[in-house]
């Protein structure tokens, strides 16, 4: 293999292809969701679409920064951009400006910066360096609790700033842990954890005690094989939830149904655990450990559901999910984005003739819902294509991850790749209504200097750590 020389020889201008063909389409998009006629140009910066011209000019400038400078860079201060992001966000919650309810923003002479934003990037560069120090040992509970720590920390101070969508944006790299040897027990838990809040909106408490108890008898004989065994298991359990009963009835205490089967539950669960314990069986105890832990948090869904999440935020997964159906207030923008999109047919309505967004139908047009413009004026075609071109950007990312001789640059790359689908996935599926309304940006695309220049820093700096696995390793 012939080895090229110089930064701008090695750096994949692929994927810098694809960010500049995304960023311009978002431009254009912005341009057309925001369109007034009495402007006095692309270049008006009164208008949303100047001021997009001016922050792609700044990315640009950014990224050309990032390339030029030398890669250790990153690894060596790593930690130290970490730690000025957290006081950062520290700082945001005493002297920020609340906007539109989440006290993240720095006003500065009108133009406003908000650190959450910037954070990510931060974050994947601590995680990255933690991750590849000499001898990282995944399972060790040091190790466990400081990735808990750098991932975590930074999602509390954004959750308390009431910006919910961006604290979630930090789950995802529980996928980049996956990928550097966290077991899959892991993923199965935290899926579990989603269907039983869902579950617990919208049936019963005892139909989802009863659906637990199911999965986890059939999973103890999935695991144990012995069908006799399971017999045991659910006489057992069946002859504690009996004597509970029963002393309910002796003593009066007015048990219910579902009172009954819980107290039961965890009777049984921690029976059966000291017993597994004992026996050794490591799979058939953490298996008790994970429904012990979705009965506590099923418990406690609705307690978080009424007292953390905020009205809006209530109402809008009510709306999603068809608890509560409200088509003129928390599913207004669901409702006319479908719309918007629906109207578009295959080929769209065509470049400024979106009469969902010339008449303001559809809120937020320009950043969160962006990609209803793209639907209506550019029809399936247009949307297709920029699902199709984000998709590649996603296993561009991977490919140049996997080719990494670094670890550092490995992790990094995955959290790359795992943010932005992030962003994508919840983006389009709340425009279509397939995912709650939780204002976070599509990258690239959606206006706002904050998180345009967060989504570049954060990929031209894998950029520049690519550029560099020819070399040595970092």
């Amino acid at each position: 293999m012939v080895r090229r020389n110089t930064v701008v020889g090695n750096i994949d201008w692929v994927t810098v292809v694809i960010y500049i063909i995304l960023v311009f389409l978002g431009w254009v998009n912005i341009y057309s969701a925001v369109y007034n006629e009495d402007s006095q140009g692309i270049f008006d910066i009164s208008q949303r679409y100047g001021k997009q011209l001016v922050w792609i000019g700044a990315a640009l400038v950014l990224a050309f920064f990032i390339i030029i400078i030398e890669s250790r860079f990153y690894v060596f201060f790593g930690y130290l951009i970490y730690g000025i992001m957290l006081l950062l966000l520290i700082s945001v919650l005493i002297f920020g400006t609340e906007v539109n309810g989440a006290r993240s923003w720095f006003i500065i002479g009108g133009f406003g910066f908000q650190p959450g934003e910037f954070t990510k990037f931060a974050t994947a560069l601590a995680l990255a360096k933690y991750i590849s120090q000499y001898n990282f040992k995944m399972y060790r509970l040091k190790s466990l609790a400081i990735i808990g720590f750098i991932i975590f920390f930074p999602a509390l101070l954004i959750f308390l700033q009431h910006d919910t969508g961006s604290a979630l944006v930090y789950t995802v790299f529980i996928l980049v842990l996956y990928r550097e040897g966290l077991t899959g027990v892991v993923l199965f838990f935290i899926l579990l954890v989603v269907v039983l809040f869902i579950l617990a909106l919208v049936i019963s408490n005892t139909a989802i005690l009863v659906f637990m108890l199911v999965i986890s008898f059939l999973s103890f004989y999935i695991i144990h094989q012995k069908f006799k065994d399971l017999w045991k298991v659910v006489g057992v359990f069946g002859l504690i939830v009996a004597i509970v009963w029963g002393i309910g009835v002796f003593f009066n205490l007015q048990f219910t149904n579902v009172s009954v089967l819980l107290i039961g539950s965890v009777i049984s669960a921690l029976v059966f655990l000291g017993l597994s314990i004992r026996k050794r069986l490591h799979k058939i105890s953490l298996l008790i450990v994970i429904f012990f832990g979705s009965l506590l948090f099923t418990i406690s869904v609705g307690h978080v559901f009424e007292n953390v999440l905020q009205e809006h935020q209530q109402a809008r997964i009510k709306e999603l999910l068809g608890i509560e159906s409200d088509p003129l207030g928390a599913g207004y923008n669901v409702n006319q984005s479908k719309i918007a999109i629906g109207s578009g047919g295959f080929l769209g309505k065509g470049f400024l003739n979106g009469t969902q967004t010339k008449f303001n139908f559809v809120p937020e047009q320009s950043t969160d819902f962006i990609f209803c413009t793209v639907g209506e004026e550019w029809g399936f075609l247009g949307a297709f294509t920029v699902i199709t071109l984000f998709i590649f950007l996603f296993i561009r990312l991977i490919w140049l991850a996997e080719r990494q001789r670094s670890v550092f640059s490995r992790v990094y790359g995955y959290s790359v790749a795992t943010i932005l689908f992030f962003h994508f996935m919840v983006n389009i599926g709340m425009t279509i209504g397939l995912m709650p309304v939780i204002g976070i940006p599509l990258p690239f695309f959606s206006y706002g200097g904050s998180s345009l220049w967060s989504f570049t820093i954060l990929l031209f700096i894998f950029l520049r750590l690519d550029a560099n696995r020819l070399d040595r390793i970092l």
